[in-house]
């Protein structure tokens, strides 16, 4: 398989398909590279070279002791970008990986970056603080932290629900995703996948956007159970010097059906234009 290896041995796997401009995919917790499979054929089929990684501790990369922390995600994501030599790229970052390439940027720069998507992500706080009263008591959070010590599998399969909307009146979200969900949640080693609920949930990204100097797609569902639009999408965008606010009604976290369509016309028009 693909990898790059960074200065502390740890393995990165990536695929790497398509021509073209690239476009470089960093998926949320507790996934892989494998959930951006439709966008990254969508975008590959049109005229783009599309790259996506596993995290550290995910997937198919190595599953390090150390180093599961939002620094080194970012150290990670710029040396795979570096040894592909990809430049004029566009990143895209769903939930967990929004902060990711978020804290790319105001860790290495834009030199290399053309545009910025940022879907459901993180950015700027997801904790509840006194500057941020929007964001979500840690409670919310040492509870995710006893569930995947207590019975990781039957917590992934619960949590496929309120990811992507299952748990709504009228949802129509098939068993075949739910179970692709649990699949790649269980491909995360259980002490990277409790070390990335503190990174997710306790990095403050606010000079990180305030760094940000490239055009940026802002997407958010206004149902989004899991990163809750009210503390994150508007509150980056505004901290972002060039920023386009697109949010979906009735969206989830996880977008499938009608939602995902329309995030891919959103996308293939951001990077067409």
């Amino acid at each position: 398989m693909p990898h790059v290896t960074t200065t502390d041995g740890t393995h990165i796997h990536y695929k790497d398909w398509g021509a073209g401009r690239p476009v470089v995919f960093s998926h949320g917790w507790p996934l892989n590279a494998d959930v951006w499979d439709p966008e990254l054929l969508a975008v590959a089929e049109h005229g783009h070279r599309v790259v996506a990684h596993d995290r550290r501790g995910h997937g198919r990369s190595s599953q390090p002791w150390h180093g599961n922390d939002m620094d080194t995600y970012a150290d990670d994501l710029a040396a795979l970008v570096e040894a592909l030599d990809l430049t004029d790229l566009t990143l895209v970052g769903h939930s967990t990986g929004g902060g990711e390439v978020t804290r790319y940027l105001g860790r290495h720069g834009t030199a290399r970056t053309r545009s910025l998507v940022l879907l459901g992500a993180v950015p700027p706080l997801m904790l509840r603080t006194d500057h941020n009263p929007e964001g979500q008591p840690i409670e919310v959070f040492d509870d995710l932290r006893a569930s995947v010590r207590a019975d990781r599998s039957q917590f992934y399969r619960d949590l496929s629900g309120p990811f992507y909307g299952a748990n709504r009146s009228g949802a129509t979200v098939s068993q075949g995703v739910r179970d692709a969900f649990w699949l790649m949640s269980m491909q995360v080693g259980i002490k990277g996948a409790l070390d990335c609920i503190a990174q997710f949930s306790e990095t403050d990204f606010e000079e990180d956007l305030l760094r940000i100097d490239v055009p940026t797609l802002v997407a958010h569902g206004d149902d989004d159970q899991i990163v809750p639009l009210q503390a994150s999408a508007p509150k980056s965008a505004e901290r972002l010097k060039d920023a386009t606010l697109r949010i979906y009604p009735g969206a989830p976290h996880g977008l499938v059906g009608d939602y995902r369509t329309r995030f891919h016309r959103d996308l293939l028009d951001f990077l067409a234009g």
